[in-house]
């Protein structure tokens, strides 16, 4: 079994880092440069960075931003939001990017997947799929920071981004999310079985048990995670530790 990863998900909106549930009642949980050097010295593995509201705008990545994230970001760093292109990768990655992560633009112009992973690689790809329902009735993506549905079902999505070359899916309970109730452990168990590539668990975690139950109980490679390092006294760490206690092998800290 590869080394579970665990990550901190930064949701950045406007000129600072935020946190919400349901990805609605955003909450301002202070700047991202601090909290990058935070997460630095708290033996995450990686972290992601999100432009929420991206897609609202069409503008450009701030590529200015994300160079000074980089040079205090010493764990490989995933950057999404605003991507539109596939010339935007080459210069996020020379801005301190090591992986770019496709939401809804995969949707409108899904060959944008082939295009950046025929340049940079699969490893460079990380598909976010935002999903709400069940498994009972199934479950539906959404994109634009979960506002508009897309019509496409979870498993036949995630399979066509996999083939057109994402490396690791990134994927989100809308339901779940910030809620502090646990992941969907059915859902992800659903897409691991589905892939063959990294599934990394976010939405819903509130203690360090959620993030063992999305590994050994569903599968997950990764798991990702806001509230629970903003809100409460739980840490990186501390999830190591748990899910060490558990079996799973983690990695040791970049610092």
């Amino acid at each position: 079994m590869l080394k579970v990863r665990v990550i901190p998900t930064l949701l950045w909106k406007q000129f600072g880092l935020v946190k919400g549930m349901g990805f609605d009642s955003w909450r301002r949980v202070g700047p991202v440069l601090p909290a990058v050097k935070v997460y630095n010295q708290r033996e995450v593995d990686e972290l992601i960075l999100v432009d929420i509201e991206a897609h609202k705008t069409n503008a450009e990545p701030d590529f200015e931003s994300i160079e000074d994230f980089g040079k205090d970001c010493f764990v490989p760093l995933t950057v999404g939001g605003g991507i539109t292109r596939a010339d935007q990768v080459q210069k996020l990655l020379r801005a301190g990017a090591d992986k770019i992560c496709i939401n809804s633009t995969a949707y409108q112009r899904p060959q944008l997947i082939d295009d950046i992973a025929s340049v940079h690689g699969k490893q460079c790809v990380v598909a976010s799929v935002d999903v709400r329902g069940n498994s009972a009735e199934g479950w539906q993506c959404f994109s634009h920071a979960g506002s508009k549905p897309t019509g496409r079902e979870v498993v036949e999505w995630v399979k066509e981004l996999c083939d057109r070359g994402a490396g690791e899916i990134l994927l989100t309970s809308i339901e779940r999310d910030g809620t502090m109730q646990g992941y969907d452990l059915a859902l992800i168990e659903r897409i691991v079985s589905a892939v063959d590539v990294p599934v990394i668990a976010s939405g819903g975690a509130g203690c360090y048990q959620d993030m063992v139950d999305a590994v050994v109980k569903a599968g997950a490679s990764a798991v990702a995670a806001a509230s629970i390092f903003h809100f409460t006294e739980q840490t990186p760490a501390g999830v190591k530790q748990a899910l060490a206690a558990a079996g799973v092998p983690v990695r040791e800290s970049f610092v």
